[in-house]
């Protein structure tokens, strides 16, 4: 799973996407979903919106393994809210990580802490800063439960992708049959070419009902939420075949 997404900019991109859409409601806070491996924890996903250097410095120098987020994670599976004193709680020489944290306004938060069926731990993790900490910590407080549901949402939709991408890329190495149809081919190429609905059921001479019920197909093959983004996905993969080759 770990390298599929890392060596897909397409999985990161759209997972990035739906993380950034389940938090709009929350005003879009400072945010990091991480995924660890339980068993190996040098394998580890970051999709985050904090800064870009120190997401590469806390992957670069292994800091997961020493992470008091990630360490009192391991022993639960309810929110908690952290700071610095989180070191003490955990019994782990960790202050360096929160010093150089500091430097870039990581220094409070709350995680969401889901362990998954593939022995991996998934963490969603809020920043709160002092401009904003009283409000946004009563909003998680209320929004506890639906905040938890949120993980759980972008866990599923991370594996979704992660398990449209394996199957279809060992079908197209071996050279056998698309996953798609010959008529949902046909809807996803012409939609794909900026083709609406009722034109793409002009072309291929059927119902504009038809065309929503094979474009559903295809949504549900590909294990994503939209007619855009299995288009998408389609053409990133090099799915939808030319109806003139």
């Amino acid at each position: 799973m770990f390298s599929t997404i890392h060596s897909n900019t397409f999985i990161a991109d759209t997972l990035r996407e739906y993380i950034e859409k389940k938090l709009q409601p929350y005003s879009l806070p400072s945010y990091a979903f991480t995924v660890i491996n339980k068993k190996d924890p040098s394998k580890i996903l970051i999709i985050s919106s904090y800064p870009k250097e120190w997401v590469e410095l806390y992957k670069a120098n292994k800091f997961q393994n020493i992470d008091p987020v990630v360490l009192y994670a391991l022993r639960r599976t309810s929110p908690f809210a952290w700071d610095e004193n989180l070191t003490l709680m955990t019994k782990v020489k960790a202050s360096k990580i929160f010093s150089l944290s500091k430097k870039y306004n990581i220094a409070n938060g709350f995680t969401f802490v889901l362990h998954d069926h593939t022995n991996n731990i998934s963490l969603l993790s809020l920043l709160i800063d002092k401009k904003n900490q009283s409000d946004l910590e009563e909003v998680i407080i209320n929004d506890i439960s639906k905040l938890q549901m949120t993980l759980i949402d972008i866990n599923e939709q991370m594996n979704k992708l992660v398990q449209t991408t394996s199957p279809i890329e060992t079908t197209h190495s071996r050279g056998q049959k698309s996953m798609f149809s010959s008529r949902e081919n046909e809807v996803l190429y012409w939609t794909s070419m900026g083709k609406t609905y009722a034109e793409t059921a002009l072309i291929l001479g059927i119902t504009v009902r038809t065309v929503k019920f094979h474009m559903g197909n295809s949504i549900k093959k590909m294990g994503v939420n939209n007619a855009k983004q299995a288009i998408r996905l389609g053409m990133e993969l090099g799915l939808i075949h030319s109806l003139h080759s």
